[in-house]
């Protein structure tokens, strides 16, 4: 754990408009700044309302899936060809692709050549995000990831070039998000959230960061879980997904995350459930190395610190009153593919590095075990 006498980065894009009917402001925006070709990158549900961007009409590559792989970002890229704008419209999928073709549309680039860090070029288009869940925070961040099939693993790239000119967080756009989103999206932030907080290169600047959206989902999550329609919760789950973006740039995430990513690429859970599945277990598997932190998590989120079996038993029950059910088993993970699952976590060392506890492969298939 560092102190403020440690360096630290900070990125933003250069302007986030936050609030209700912020979106309103997008068209002057985008005939301010020239732009005449705007093209949006969208998952099947937002591609049927891009009138609200107010744009008139768009072109939109609006097949994004939930957890997008190489092909689907190549059909994206092709589909952009000529744009002179790129916007983001949807959830982390929707946001990270759109990063990514605003980087490599134009250029002629593979991802091979800009995975990994710094290495994507300049952008020669603009970019814009407009998130429409509250989750992921990819709106404020420089990193996105999409699934290799061919190893069936995440490939992460991360870029300032990346980074948006324009981050439009609206939460009146997630009043329509139905509640089982709703909840996995809202673990997701808080995961992230979290992890940063525990990491092992957690700062005090993030920190702050980190317990303002852990304390905003505790207070939020589950009202906007039973009342979609509950204005100042959704307010609070954007502005807690906001915090979670600001987590992910200068720390990220650890092993809720690395063990998370499996259940995506090999089993095609979306990404908030699976963080959601894993969180109970990676909490209390940490706690120990961080019992001041983890004991600020546990009051946030409404139960009570002990032993791990206690965090543990907390923090599901705090999932589970969200309605998720948090068995791996009955979102179809076979138990006979656990140990591959704990093969391929534990060699994502670029978030297991940081975790506060050095977990090894039998470690991770425990606790994959205990949430199957």
């Amino acid at each position: 754990m560092t102190d403020l006498t440690q360096p630290i980065e900070l990125q933003f894009p250069p302007s986030i408009r936050f609030g209700t009917d912020a979106l309103a402001n997008l068209p002057t925006w985008v005939a301010e700044k020239g732009y005449e070709k705007p093209f949006v990158v969208a998952d099947a549900v937002n591609a049927k309302r891009l009138a609200l961007l107010g744009l008139g009409e768009v072109g939109c590559f609006g097949d994004v899936v939930p957890e997008p792989d190489i092909p689907n970002l190549k059909t994206a890229v092709q589909a952009a060809e000529g744009a002179d704008l790129i916007i983001g419209f949807g959830g982390g999928s929707a946001m990270d692709l759109a990063k990514l073709v605003a980087v490599m549309v134009g250029q002629s680039l593979e991802l091979s050549e800009i995975s990994g860090p710094h290495r994507a070029p300049p952008r020669m288009v603009g970019l814009v995000q407009v998130p429409t869940t509250a989750g992921t925070g990819s709106e404020v961040g420089t990193r996105a990831l999409v699934t290799d099939p061919e190893t069936q693993s995440k490939v992460a790239t991360e870029s300032r070039h990346m980074l948006a000119d324009l981050s439009i967080i609206d939460p009146m756009l997630t009043m329509s998000v139905p509640p089982f989103v709703t909840a996995a999206t809202g673990v997701d932030a808080m995961a992230h959230c979290v992890e940063a907080f525990t990491s092992k290169r957690s700062h005090p600047i993030i920190d702050e960061y980190a317990r303002q959206g852990i304390a905003l989902v505790g207070r939020f999550l589950k009202r906007a879980v039973e009342n979609g329609d509950d204005a100042e919760a959704r307010v609070g789950l954007a502005l807690a997904a906001f915090y979670g973006g600001v987590c992910l740039g200068p720390v990220n995430t650890t092993a809720g995350h690395a063990t998370s990513y499996p259940l995506g690429t090999r089993h095609k859970l979306p990404h908030g459930i699976a963080n959601a599945l894993m969180f109970p277990h990676v909490l209390a598997a940490n706690a120990a190395a961080v019992p001041e932190k983890t004991a600020i998590i546990c009051e946030a989120l409404g139960f009570a610190t002990g032993s791990a079996e206690d965090i543990r038993a907390g923090a599901k029950a705090f999932c589970a009153a969200l309605g998720l059910d948090m068995r791996l088993r009955a979102h179809g993970v076979p138990e006979d593919d656990l140990g591959n699952m704990a093969d391929e976590a534990h060699a994502i060392r670029r978030l297991l590095d940081w975790n506060p506890v050095d977990l090894s492969r039998y470690d991770i298939f425990s606790l994959y075990t205990n949430a199957w």
